[in-house]
């Protein structure tokens, strides 16, 4: 498995596998190609489908910008290995000095065909939970501390820097009005939701509290403000609000919720290495459902929950997103996606309660679910899996004119 710092990735939305992963593999490009007159790209699946709304051709016209740049959408080629796939070509008088063929994973991170050394290399040896598990009994150890002896103590600064961006981002969203970039013309609801005033129990306020944070980074999302990839842009509201809210709630240090964040992070990390975090090739279970999984864990270790309950919140969270679409509204990070972001974190919550309720062995192991989410997301039809093509976004578009009371 990679280092954490290339789970959680800071930057702009609002799509970690639509604009972070192609704008870092273009910039890579460009700087090997600085001689060059002309770039090319051409868009292919998922990429091409849902790039307009995604803000692909903007990212990558901005990242190219000073050279002549072409960029083609190709919504009728096959993507054998993966559906964000992308070509780069340089030209330097019209003759090719330069091309990479690009598959953007998810999370911002991408793999290059034939380009083996380019990409990250591995610094976790465990490949799933079970032997993550095993490693900690043997050398007792909890899970924050597993993540320090492979990365360093030096891996802490960057996790610092992660909650410091995330708690930004929710206060920068908690203060924001008005309209949401696009042809939805979606309103802004984090503020209204944080400042309702009406009477309401514990649970109520909780899952207020909760849903407002959540949508304030998702909404700073959709509009391309600085987030943090927990694991992706499309679920980056989740763990946020989870960590928020309990700092509140229980007053917990930032030295303890940088400790949840590493939890989380190994939760996700499994995940990405053994599954799926791209909406694109798994639908929303692989992001929303991951960014579930991961909070879940972060609220049980926050708790004291120890490793098998740590492991029960997310498979718990995770078993209950298997067969979740992604399907956005004309392709862009906004309905479903926020809102889901909301209910994943208040999910999150009681996933973790039932964890540490039930405290009892359990028949599903993490490691199974991730495997059945990743044979799940791959038997899911294409047009549910970030294009736009069908489900809520196709039902929307045919009929957004439809009045019920005419």
């Amino acid at each position: 498995m990679q280092s954490l710092k290339e789970l959680y990735k800071i930057g702009n939305g609002p799509s970690s596998s639509h604009t972070m992963g192609p704008k870092r593999a273009v910039e890579i490009f460009k700087n090997k190609h600085l001689e060059a007159t002309k770039f090319k790209i051409i868009l292919y699946g998922s990429l091409a489908l849902t790039g307009k709304g995604h803000l692909t051709d903007y990212i990558i016209a901005k990242t190219l910008e000073g050279y002549e740049t072409e960029i083609e959408f190709d919504t009728n080629s096959k993507c054998e290995v993966h559906p964000n796939t992308f070509d780069i070509y340089a030209f330097k008088n019209n003759e090719e000095i330069g091309y990479w063929r690009v598959y953007s994973v998810g999370g911002g991170t991408f793999k290059i065909e034939g380009k083996k050394e380019i990409e990250v290399k591995d610094v976790y040896v465990e490949e799933n939970f079970e032997e993550i598990k095993q490693y900690c009994k043997e050398h007792k150890l909890d899970l924050y501390e597993y993540v320090c002896k492979v990365e360093g103590e030096e891996i802490n600064s960057f996790f610092y820097e992660v909650w410091e961006v995330m708690q930004k981002a929710i206060k920068r969203g908690l203060l924001a009005d008005g309209i949401i970039n696009g042809k939805l013309n979606l309103e802004r609801r984090a503020r209204k939701l944080f400042e309702k005033n009406t009477e309401e129990d514990l649970a109520s306020r909780q899952n207020r509290l909760l849903s407002s944070y959540a949508y304030a980074t998702s909404e700073e999302n959709a509009t391309g403000g600085v987030i943090v990839t927990a694991p992706t842009c499309g679920a980056a509201g989740v763990l946020p609000a989870v960590l928020f809210y309990m700092k509140e709630k229980y007053n917990i240090s930032d030295e303890k919720i940088i400790k949840a964040i590493a939890v989380a992070g190994v939760i996700g990390n499994v995940i990405k290495t053994n599954a799926s975090i791209s909406g694109a090739e798994c639908g929303c279970q692989a992001e929303i459902g991951t960014a579930c999984s991961m909070s879940a864990s972060a609220v049980t270790y926050l708790l004291g929950g120890d490793i098998k309950q740590i492991e029960d919140s997310a498979e718990i969270a995770m078993e209950h997103h298997l067969g979740l679409t992604c399907d956005p509204i004309y392709g862009y990070v906004q309905i479903p996606c926020i809102e889901r972001n909301a209910i994943a974190a208040m999910r999150a919550v009681e996933a973790s309660n039932l964890a540490m309720l039930l405290d009892m062995e359990r028949k599903v192991s993490f490691d199974m679910v991730v495997e059945t989410m990743y044979e799940t997301g791959k038997d899911l039809q294409s047009h549910y899996r970030e294009t736009s093509e069908g489900g809520l976004a196709k039902k929307y578009c045919r009929n957004k004119y439809y009045n019920p009371e005419m």
